[in-house]
C-alpha cells in the first residue's frame, strides 16, 4: 500500500476521534434531559445512545486496524524490494564470478596449448572441452580454437620441385613409382597424439551448440591415419586436406566439403556423405561399403579400386569420375550422373542403375550381371567385352553404343533403343528383344539363337551378314552383305 493511501486513512482516523470526543458531551446532555420522559422512552433513548457510541467505537477500531495493516503491508513491500535487489546483486556477482572463472580457465588452457610437453597440451584440450560443456555460450569459440590448433600443427606441406642446380644426384628411389595398393596408409607417418585428441574432441562435440551458418574450418590439414570413428563432422570444411588411411567408419559427413581432398585407403564404411562435396577427391581403394552418398558431388573424383558395395549413390554426380576396378555390387545408382565416367572392369552385379545417365561412359570389361539398367541412357557408351548376363535393359537407350563381343545372355532388351549400336560378335542368346529398336545395328558375327520375341522387321532394319546366327524361325534378309 502506498504512502498516500496510508495518510488518507490516518486523516480519517483523526476525524472519527474528533467526532467521538464531541459526541460524548452530547450523549451526556441528552441523558440529563430525559427526566421528564416516560420510563419506556428513557430506555429507548439510552439504547440509541449506547448503539451510537458502539458504532463510533467499532468504526474507530476498523480504522485503527486498517491503519496498522497498511503500515505492515508497506513494510512487507519494502522488504520484498530489498530482497529482489539483493537477488539481483547476487545474480550479478555469480555471473561475474562465472565470467572470471571462464576467463581464467580459458587463459590457462590456451597458454598450455603451446607447452612443449604433449601431456600438458592434451590436458589443455580436455580442459577446453569441459569449458565448452559447462558454458554453452563459449562452445563455438572453443571449437574455433581447437580447429585452429589442428590447422597450425598439422598443415599440408606441398613439395616444391627443387631447382636443377640445387637438386641432388638422381637415384633409383627418386624415380621409382610405387604402385597404389591397399596398404598405402602404412607408408604415412603416425598422427601426433595431441592432434588426435583435438580431433576426437571436435568430433564428439554437441553439434546443437554450433553457430548457425558456421562450419568447422579444417582446410589444408594433414591428418593421415586419424581415428575419426563415428565422428560428427557435418558441414565441415576439409578442402584439400589429406585423410589417407583415416578411420571414418560411421562418421557423419553430411554436406561436408572434401573438394580436392585425399582419402585414399580410408575407411568410410556406413559413413553419411549425404550431399557431400567430393569434387576431384582422391578415393582410391577406399572402403565406402554401405555409405550414404545420396546426392553427393563426385565430379572428376578418383575412385579407382574403391569398394562401394551396397552404397547409396542415388542422384549422385559422377561426371568424368574414375571408377576403374571399383566394386559397386548391389549399389544404388538410380538417377546418378555417370556421363563420361570410367568404369573399366568395374563390378556392378545386381546394381540399381535405373534411369542412370551413362552417356559416353567407359564400361569396357565391366560386370553388369543382373543389374537393373531400365530406362538408363547409355548412348555412345563403351561396353566392349562387358558381361551383362540377365540384366534389365528395358526401355534403355543404347544409341551408337559399342557392345563389341559383349555378353548379353538372357538380358531384357524390350523396348530398348539400339539405333546404330555396335553388336559385332555380341552374344544375345536367350535375350528378350520385344519391341527393341535394331535400326542400323551392326550384328556381324552376333549370336541371336534362342532370343525371345524377335520379329522379321527388326532383323530387316539391322545390319548383319551370314556370320550372324539367327533363330531358326527367322530368315536372313536378302540385302545383308555376304561375309568375306
Amino acid at each position: 500500500m502506498s504512502a498516500n493511501k496510508t495518510s488518507v486513512l490516518l486523516n480519517g482516523l483523526i476525524a472519527i476521534t474528533v467526532i467521538f470526543a464531541l459526541s460524548l458531551p452530547l450523549i451526556i446532555f441528552v441523558l440529563s434531559n430525559i427526566q421528564g420522559l416516560s420510563i419506556q422512552q428513557q430506555i429507548q433513548y439510552v439504547i440509541q445512545s449506547l448503539t451510537t457510541a458502539a458504532m463510533i467505537f467499532l468504526g474507530l477500531a476498523v480504522m485503527l486496524n486498517a491503519y496498522y495493516g497498511a503500515k505492515g503491508a508497506q513494510a512487507l513491500h519494502r522488504s520484498a524490494i530489498a530482497a529482489e535487489k539483493s537477488n539481483q546483486l547476487g545474480t550479478q556477482n555469480t555471473k561475474l564470478s562465472q565470467e572470471k572463472l571462464v576467463a581464467e580457465r580459458f587463459m590457462s588452457a590456451i597458454a598450455q596449448l603451446g607447452h612443449e610437453k604433449v601431456e600438458t597440451r592434451i590436458g589443455a584440450i580436455y580442459a577446453l572441452e569441459r569449458v565448452a560443456q559447462d558454458f554453452p555460450k563459449e562452445h563455438w569459440t572453443i571449437m574455433e580454437i581447437l580447429t585452429a590448433f589442428v590447422r597450425e600443427n598439422a598443415p599440408v606441406f606441398e613439395m616444391e620441385s627443387p631447382r636443377e642446380e640445387d637438386s641432388p644426384p638422381p637415384s633409383w628411389e627418386q624415380h621409382s613409382v610405387k604402385p597404389l595398393d591397399l596398404n598405402i596408409h602404412e607408408e604415412s607417418p603416425k598422427l601426433r597424439t595431441d592432434i588426435q585428441v583435438a580431433l576426437t574432441v571436435i568430433g564428439r562435440r554437441n553439434s546443437q551448440q554450433d553457430r548457425i551458418d558456421q562450419k568447422l574450418d579444417l582446410r589444408n590439414i594433414d591428418i593421415r591415419r586419424a581415428d575419426l570413428l563415428e565422428a560428427n563432422l557435418e558441414q565441415a570444411d576439409l578442402r584439400a586436406s589429406n585423410l589417407s588411411g583415416a578411420n571414418l567408419r560411421g562418421a557423419n559427413l553430411c554436406r561436408a566439403d572434401f573438394d580436392s581432398a585425399k582419402l585414399s585407403g580410408s575407411i568410410l564404411y556406413e559413413a553419411n556423405l549425404f550431399k557431400a562435396n567430393l569434387h576431384r577427391a582422391e578415393l582410391c581403394w577406399t572402403n565406402l561399403n554401405r555409405a550414404n552418398m545420396c546426392g553427393a558431388n563426385l565430379r572428376a573424383a578418383n575412385l579407382q579400386g574403391a569398394s562401394l558395395r551396397a552404397a547409396n549413390l542415388q542422384g549422385a554426380n559422377l561426371y568424368k569420375a574414375n571408377l576403374q576396378q571399383a566394386t559397386l555390387k548391389v549399389a544404388n545408382l538410380s538417377g546418378a550422373k555417370l556421363f563420361l565416367a570410367n568404369l573399366q572392369g568395374a563390378k556392378l552385379g545386381k546394381a540399381n542403375l535405373h534411369m542412370t545417365g551413362l552417356i559416353g561412359a567407359n564400361l569396357q570389361g565391366a560386370n553388369l550381371n543382373d543389374a537393373n539398367l531400365s530406362g538408363a541412357n547409355l548412348n555412345a557408351a563403351k561396353l566392349q567385352q562387358t558381361e551383362v548376363y540377365f540384366a534389365n535393359l528395358s526401355e534403355a537407350s543404347l544409341t551408337e553404343a559399342d557392345l563389341y563381343q559383349a555378353t548379353l545372355i538372357g538380358a531384357n532388351l524390350s523396348q530398348a533403343i539400339l539405333y546404330e549400336a555396335n553388336l559385332h560378335e555380341a552374344n544375345l542368346m536367350g535375350a528378350n528383344l520385344s519391341g527393341t529398336n535394331l535400326s542400323d545395328v551392326k550384328l556381324e558375327g552376333a549370336v541371336l539363337t534362342g532370343v525371345k520375341n524377335l520379329e522379321s522387321q527388326q532383323i530387316t532394319a539391322a545390319l548383319g551378314d551370314r556370320t550372324t546366327r539367327l533363330p531358326d524361325y527367322v530368315e536372313i534378309p536378302t540385302h545383308w552383305r555376304q561375309s568375306v
